[in-house]
């Protein structure tokens, strides 16, 4: 019964598409407005079905329904319930199974935000687009993964359960929904970057349709890459958060260019410039994500976060090349209308440092591209093994990141148009400074490496640079608000400062945590100490003044998993700091042991054990011990970025401004909009 609710699901899913792709077609096509409302109308019927289908699979996952194969795969009844419920997404019927059921949620909140303009045909052609990838999705499970396969054979009493690396952290359940928002959240700027290159009107107004979307995808894709970083550094028990493994770059690639979209698209907006960067860069972002769909479900890596093997690989490239060709097509044959007039006046001006960073990432992807295809190309022609490894990553990626970070310091002092030498001094110099006696501080406090100080003293620059914007911004609010004959304290005056430009302010907010990432990456890989020791009951190690004693260790058995806790005392400078519990779980299914590390997470640094090896003849044990200095700080820059893309995002929307934001836009694009007030004139007001 399940079964056959959730395969209805799915056909009425892949119809509602299929007929919505043919009414919006014929609307157009006729320049009907009434057949096109008609048209996004079967959008709701993708989500009915969407609902359904992961509905039924969620049924049959929580009342352990064995005549389904996939949920005989990665399901047991000694499951808990929580990683019952993500076990929805733990294989690849039902991670496409979540695709398709992300993406007619946002399809549905596009088509209703954009009601009043149903027969737009740039709306129009944005939902028809987005209706094909639906119907594309549905059609994968309708076919090679379909989810809800029927058992062959005789239903077994009791099913395999989850892979072991997805039931031994909570994190599972979070990290993949959060990174699919993210992934599939970008096909509504494709879809309408699509829309505009067919209709013509390549101006900015697509941009402002989708500026939200594409904020909003942005920020759960990389809470999402961080998630992930978290889980790995939680259960894998090597030490570690990012090992350039390729399905890590599957994420990270798009997240690349998605960045750089958000900042080219600045330019364009203020001075009609980048258009063809910008249509490319959200295409290739698109694309990026249905290849990191195909790097993680299709089996061809062997990965730690790849789950699954398939035989859907040759679908999801087909559609990658046809989704790529036709985006290169329509730029070419639109060609002439992406030209602007305007140029870039000065290289040392915002337009001119928001290319260079649109120039190194883009060269970031790259390198990370390469470095991750270019061994399946090579297997794929001449059959061997190739491996590219972290030293190759490493190498080519750092000197990018601290351009970056210089460029984000920089470019927000920067002014439009061209900047003089006394403007550059009187906005960067204080920052400068600040950078440089961070530097020499950390320099004497006996931190060493070109790359981890150059990493301090660029972050100091970039955060004293934003600090001096918001204090001249509230200082500018303070002034204006006594000239009116109003006080304001400076909270409200931070309150209206921020109110006033979300965007510009929120992403100040967004670059601080990207700091505070790039800080903590830079001291944690640089400067992670790590041993272990071969011990036995009432024996201790030490490393760098923290001293570890094995006090033996206990067996925990449930019906999911058999736990071995090896029971370890941490002491430092004659302080007992507790007595942590590094673990190895073995799981029926599985003839490897999972290890479970324990630790201290402080503001400072990260002291964590593992359990290496379990108990020998002879009583011992192998701990491996580890400190990490500030990885808390990962985390925390994570949650940052969200809370900055929040206040970015959110604002009450007055109907004044929803009808003069989704007003038709004209064939030939309006004058590019002067630099605001807030941005340039106050940034150079005096604090």
């Amino acid at each position: 019964m399940k079964g056959a609710l959730g395969f209805g699901g799915l056909t009425l899913g892949f119809m509602a598409a299929a007929l919505g792709v043919v009414t919006m077609g014929v609307g157009i096509h006729r320049r009907d407005g009434r057949i096109m409302a008609t048209g996004r109308q079967f959008v709701f019927m993708v989500l009915l079905g969407a609902l359904v289908a992961a509905g039924a699979m969620e049924w049959a996952l929580v009342t352990h329904d064995f005549s389904l194969a996939y949920v005989v795969k990665n399901h047991s009844r000694s499951t808990p319930l929580l990683y019952t419920v993500a076990a929805l997404w733990g294989a690849l019927e039902g991670s496409i199974l979540l695709w398709a059921l992300v993406l007619s949620g946002y399809l549905t909140v596009t088509v209703r935000r954009l009601r009043a303009r149903a027969s737009d045909p740039l709306v129009a052609w944005a939902t028809l687009v987005g209706l094909v990838v639906a119907a594309f999705f549905f059609a994968l499970m309708l076919g090679p993964a379909n989810p809800f396969r029927p058992t062959k054979g005789l239903i077994p009493a009791d099913g395999l359960g989850p892979n072991p690396l997805l039931q031994n952290h909570p994190l599972m359940a979070v990290h993949p929904p959060m990174l699919y928002l993210g992934y599939v959240g970008m096909t509504i700027p494709f879809s309408f970057a699509i829309a505009a290159l067919v209709t013509g009107r390549v101006g900015e107004g697509w941009l402002l349709e989708t500026r939200r979307a594409t904020l909003v995808a942005w920020a759960f894709l990389s809470v999402g890459i961080v998630l992930g970083a978290w889980w790995s550094y939680e259960v894998l028990g090597w030490g570690g958060y990012w090992a350039w493994d390729p399905v890590e770059n599957a994420s990270f690639i798009p997240w690349l260019t998605a960045t750089a979209f958000l900042h080219s698209v600045v330019v364009q907006e203020r001075r009609g410039m980048l258009r063809v960067w910008n249509l490319s860069l959200i295409i290739a972002t698109f694309c990026l994500t249905i290849l990191g769909t195909f790097l993680t479900r299709s089996g061809v890596l062997n990965s730690v976060h790849a789950f699954s093997q398939s035989s859907i690989g040759a679908w999801l490239l087909t559609f990658l090349g046809l989704a790529a060709a036709t985006g290169l097509g329509l730029i070419a044959w639109r060609g002439d209308r992406l030209r602007t007039p305007g140029r870039i006046d000065s290289p040392v001006s915002r337009e001119g440092a928001f290319l260079a960073n649109n120039l190194l990432f883009a060269g970031f992807a790259f390198v990370v591209l390469l470095g991750t295809v270019f061994p399946l190309v090579v297997e794929a022609l001449r059959d061997e093994k190739l491996s590219v490894g972290e030293p190759y990553f490493d190498r080519m990626t750092t000197p990018i990141g601290l351009a970056l970070l210089f460029l984000m310091a920089v470019a927000p002092a920067l002014p439009w148009r061209a900047a003089s030498r006394a403007v550059l001094r009187r906005r960067l110099a204080a920052p400068a400074w600040f950078g440089a006696l961070v530097m020499a501080a950390c320099a004497v406090l006996g931190v060493r490496g070109v790359a981890e100080l150059a990493a301090f003293g660029l972050g100091a620059f970039a955060v004293a640079g934003i600090v001096r914007q918001y204090a001249l911004g509230v200082a500018a609010t303070r002034r204006a608000a006594a000239g009116s004959g109003s006080g304001v304290g400076w909270v409200g005056a931070l309150r209206r400062t921020v109110a006033g430009n979300r965007r510009l302010y929120g992403g100040l907010v967004v670059h601080v945590g990207v700091v505070v990432i790039a800080v903590a990456l830079a001291a944690s890989m640089g400067y992670t100490t790590k041993r272990e020791f071969h011990l036995a009951p009432g024996e201790r190690g030490s490393l760098h003044g923290y001293h570890f004693t094995y006090l033996g260790t206990a067996t925990h058995e449930t019906g999911q998993k058999t736990t071995i806790q090896a029971r370890v005392r941490v002491q430092r400078g004659g302080r007992t700091l507790g007595v942590y519990g590094p673990a190895l779980s073995i799981f029926p299914n599985s003839p490897q042991a999972i290890g479970t590390p324990s630790g201290r997470t402080g503001l400072v640094r990260d002291v964590y054990l593992t359990l290496v090896s379990s108990s020998g003849p002879d009583g011992r044990v192998t701990i491996g011990a580890q400190l990490s200095p500030l990885v808390l700080w990962l985390w925390v820059g994570g949650g940052v970025i969200f809370f900055g893309t929040g206040v970015a995002v959110w604002r009450p929307i007055r109907r004044s401004r929803r009808r003069a934001e989704t007003a038709p836009e004209p064939l030939e694009p309006a004058a590019p909009p002067v630099p605001s007030v807030d941005e340039d004139v106050m940034a150079e007001a005096p604090a």
